[in-house]
């Protein structure tokens, strides 16, 4: 069985041209024309590939490494071997992302899953009274309702479900068996296989005498820039929009409940679970497999740490952790006491 190279890289960079991709200073005496072929992680990096170091956890492996150059903060830069070319850059992860795409320019962007020139399939549906621009793609066994409207270098992958009234801007991906009803979704916006949007709310009437289902009547609008996860669900909203905002990402099989808005250019780590009606504000990052209640605010630029359970309102900028959610401070000064009772027991 051969073993395929899933995507096309660029044959080599230069140094200097790296260094001037990403702001940084060639040391003197540093060859600007030496070859460059490949990016990889510091552990394994050989002669003619570039790495970075950005977690200090890394760095023994920094004093072993035989990678041609490094991206790393000034702190870090005495501890390159010699021999080795360190490139020194404000943020080593952000510019290892800027000489990655520069070699894999492909990759920064889901592909099609079938190999075609850019057209609609046979194998596609497209109701008559839907809208779509030239340049879309779409691909074998994907459904596009009735009104629905289809902005130019959007995909839409195999099987992916477009319901009726659907909008969805341009230069979008959309992933195979997605499916996206009640929807309004911005330009450049990335679905990932299986995403669900504009779903029924879990809205019940509850009673003893049995559980009477609350109309959804609201739709879910999605801002340009967002990238949600494969097999992520959105809720449409009940009674107003379920809103994800300008940049916003969203990691795997996160839940978002009706009503639920999201603010610009949150993080959402995969299996986070948002009540409904809950608001995060601007730049907002959640841990993974983290419930936030229904109802409540966290405020913009706060922070919530992995596995925690936040049920009331976050101030901006707040720091919390644990079950319930609380500054991590007290939380950290709560663990380190239960652990001294704990030792003390035994």
């Amino acid at each position: 069985m051969t073993e395929p190279t899933f995507f096309n890289k660029v044959e080599s960079l230069k140094l200097g041209e790296i260094a001037e991709l990403v702001s940084a200073q060639l040391p003197e005496g540093v060859d600007a024309s030496e070859a460059i072929h490949a990016v990889a992680p510091i552990e394994t990096a050989l002669g003619g590939q570039i790495s970075f170091l950005d977690n200090p956890k890394y760095l023994p492996l920094l004093e072993t490494t035989q990678a041609t150059a490094v991206l790393c903060s000034k702190r870090y830069a005495p501890k390159v071997p010699e021999g080795v070319v360190a490139l020194v850059v404000g943020n080593p992860y952000d510019a290892f992302s800027i000489v990655s795409t520069a070699f894999y320019p492909e990759a920064i962007k889901p592909l099609p899953y079938f190999e075609s020139d850019g057209g609609i399939s046979q194998a596609a549906h497209i109701h008559p009274t839907a809208k779509v621009e030239k340049g879309v793609c779409i691909e074998p066994g994907a459904n596009v309702g009735a009104g629905a409207e289809i902005g130019s270098g959007t995909t839409l992958g195999a099987n992916a479900v477009i319901g009726q009234g659907v909008r969805i801007g341009r230069n979008c991906h959309i992933g195979a068996n997605a499916v996206i009803q009640h929807s309004l979704v911005g330009d450049h916006v990335i679905l990932h296989p299986g995403v669900c949007c504009g779903q029924d709310g879990f809205g019940f009437s509850m009673s003893p005498m049995g559980h009477k289902k609350v109309p959804q009547v609201g739709r879910v609008i999605i801002q340009d820039h967002v990238e949600i996860g494969a097999n992520s669900t959105i809720d449409r909203g009940a009674n107003r929009d379920t809103i994800i905002g300008e940049g916003t990402k969203i990691d795997n099989q996160v839940q978002i409940g009706h009503n639920v808005e999201v603010g610009r250019h949150c993080v959402l780590v995969s299996q986070v679970g948002i009540s409904g009606s809950t608001r995060l504000e601007d730049f907002v990052a959640i841990g993974g497999q983290s419930g936030v209640a229904g109802h409540i605010t966290i405020g913009m630029g706060a922070q919530i740490a992995a596995v925690s359970v936040v049920r009331e309102d976050v101030p901006a900028g707040g720091r919390f952790g644990g079950v319930p959610a609380k500054p991590v401070k007290q939380w950290f000064r709560e663990m380190a006491a239960l652990k001294k009772l704990a030792e003390k027991g035994n």
